[in-house]
């Protein structure tokens, strides 16, 4: 039998890590906005390299065109339309649209 890789370990790393560069990407926009782009650009990499999928809180937290760390009202814009929301990177005028689905009250 072949012997137990270590790769689980490494991915939760990698997880944990991914979650720390988006952490200080937030601390770091007000004073340096090209410094967070910058931790973004190494959580991806990083998650690319892994394999691993970013969660869905940090996934829309960035422009997927132009890797930059988005902050609405500042570098972003958010509408909702037509049971979408909406997101325009003002960096790159880039659009994404999210779909919003509504629970069922039970």
């Amino acid at each position: 039998m072949k012997p137990r890789s270590k790769k689980p370990d490494a991915k939760q790393i990698s997880r944990e890590r991914v979650a720390v560069l988006f952490c200080q990407a937030e601390l770091a926009f007000a004073d340096h906005p090209e410094r967070s782009n910058r931790y973004v650009e190494l959580a991806r990499k990083i998650a690319m390299r892994q394999r691993i999928r970013i969660d869905r809180e940090y996934r829309r937290r960035f422009c997927h065109h132009c890797s930059s760390y988005l902050v609405p009202g500042q570098n972003m814009r958010v509408r909702v339309h037509r049971g979408n929301v909406v997101v325009t990177c003002n960096l790159c005028n880039k659009i994404t649209r999210y779909r919003v689905v509504r629970q069922k009250h039970v």
